[in-house]
């Protein structure tokens, strides 16, 4: 005897639930390591942030400084202080973006199947650009608003400046987020949800 449609709708609906409330735990968990270690875990981001920096606004950019959970901006961009004319610095966290690893690491965990060390690994490699993009808008847009003046001091086009603002909000509203769960699709299309047998 067959089962019903809305019997195999339950039926598909448990491995489901059972999927998403191991996420949920598994998040819980690694936010809670993750926040011990992530100035650590995210000093790859700073140094491809000084590198983009370097290579990409080397008008604006005197020298870049990292430490252990900041990244600090000299730029040769000026403003009127006290009694003369000083330099904007501008500074973030390195790991202020970088908090899709532990949602795409939950993911990974959850499906479960087989190489799960390899793409928690490859998943880890594969956030980096994402992060440094964000956290290079980051700096970027912060020194663009410092200066009074806007694009005649900037020597920018105005074109230029919507494109920071624009990269910005990509950086700070979408990609945390969105690009974990895209590399998990990726790189777990095979242990999906929609998989029932092996949720």
């Amino acid at each position: 005897m067959r089962p019903s449609s809305s019997e195999a709708i339950m039926s598909q609906r448990k491995p489901l639930t059972r999927f998403f409330l191991r996420t949920l735990v598994l998040l819980v968990l690694l936010t809670g390591v993750w926040s011990q270690v992530n100035k650590w875990t995210s000093q790859p981001v700073a140094t491809l942030t000084h590198l983009a920096l370097e290579l990409g606004a080397p008008y604006w950019v005197e020298s870049v400084h990292q430490s252990p959970g900041l990244i600090e901006v000299q730029s040769r961009l000026e403003i009127a202080v006290s009694g003369g004319v000083g330099e904007v610095i501008v500074s973030a966290s390195p790991s202020h973006y970088a908090y899709g690893l532990p949602i795409l690491w939950a993911l990974i965990l959850a499906a479960g199947g087989p190489g799960r060390m390899g793409k928690l690994a490859l998943g880890y490699v594969l956030l980096l650009p994402a992060q440094t993009f964000s956290l290079t808008m980051d700096l970027v847009k912060q020194m663009a608003l410092a200066v009074p003046g806007g694009i005649r001091v900037l020597h920018i086009e105005q074109w230029q400046l919507e494109l920071i603002g624009l990269g910005y909000q990509l950086g700070t509203l979408v990609l945390p987020t969105v690009v974990p769960i895209a590399i998990w699709l990726v790189l777990d299309r095979a242990n999906l949800w929609f998989s029932t047998e092996r949720l």
